[in-house]
């Protein structure tokens, strides 16, 4: 198992051990901000087997970790991730359909981890994101990309499909755009894929970059840690649902849920007595 180097406090307590990954950093602020780092500069952040492992264990641990409010993903050496890893690609090759299937699940579960983690999680995004790497930043609930970089989805190009990434890219950048995406393998740019909905926001630098992250980092102090989480798991509750009976006894089971839950309850008194909630303070 590939070790990830321990998160300040107060987000879990920290090993006596300064075991750092290799290929998965995380760092984190006493105010619960999270940076994830792919750590394969020289490889331009591709994965391979051991990556994807890594990754996974990055995003499940931070399912259960407590304060945290924010989760940036970003890739080291200013490239977020050119997909998959060459010398990974031509082993595969030689594998049996079964086993790249198993492979192939891996992949499949480290970017389902990314996508249920509780807080935000938002894709930093910097010179270029090419097929697994452009699925994780559709996996992400948000992404900043300066306005140099690259996208593409080019499986295609060598004979394969983009399958294990399309739920989340999919859902990102509706089904026209995807197959027009998948099917030619096209590169496209930071503002294309703002406009496909790809991107939330395009910026000049990585310094802009970095200081939009710091003032993401400072307003998410604001949000319930729980309702967030809720929130997002809302989203994908009621999306493509039909607005029936079910449904809004559904919604309105979770507000009522909220309401008297703790945090409910300690957001509205604050609220009514012109204070800061517990979380924000």
């Amino acid at each position: 198992m590939v070790e990830l180097n321990p998160m300040s406090d107060p987000l879990v307590e920290v090993p006596d051990t300064d075991a750092v990954s290799d290929l998965v950093q995380i760092e984190g602020t006493v105010d619960g901000a999270v940076t994830v780092t792919i750590n394969r500069p020289a490889k331009k952040n591709a994965f391979d087997s051991a990556t994807i492992a890594a990754l996974r264990q990055a995003f499940e641990t931070l399912h259960g970790a407590e304060g945290v409010r924010v989760v940036f993903l970003r890739g080291a050496g200013g490239v977020f991730s050119a997909g998959a890893d060459l010398e990974w690609m031509r082993s595969a090759a030689d594998w049996t359909e079964s086993d790249n299937r198993e492979d192939a699940m891996e992949l499949a579960a480290m970017l389902k981890a990314l996508h249920d983690v509780p807080a935000l999680t938002v894709a930093l995004v910097e010179g270029a994101a090419f097929g697994g790497g452009a699925g994780l930043v559709a996996a992400c609930d948000m992404a900043i990309a300066t306005q140099d970089v690259k996208f593409s989805f080019s499986e295609v190009k060598l004979g394969l499909t983009p399958a294990t990434i399309s739920p989340y890219v999919v859902a990102a950048i509706g089904p026209r755009n995807a197959k027009v995406l998948f099917a030619t393998g096209r590169v496209f740019g930071a503002g294309d894929a703002q406009a496909y909905g790809l991107v939330s926001e395009v910026v000049p630098d990585s310094e802009t970059m970095d200081a939009i992250k710091a003032a993401l980092a400072d307003g998410m102090k604001a949000c319930a840690p729980g309702a967030v989480g809720d929130s997002k798991a809302l989203v994908d509750a009621v999306v493509s649902r039909p607005i029936d009976h079910g449904l809004m006894e559904e919604t309105a089971r979770q507000i009522a849920r909220r309401r008297v839950s703790e945090e409910g309850q300690e957001g509205v008194r604050a609220f009514l007595d012109k204070r800061k909630p517990s979380w924000a303070e």
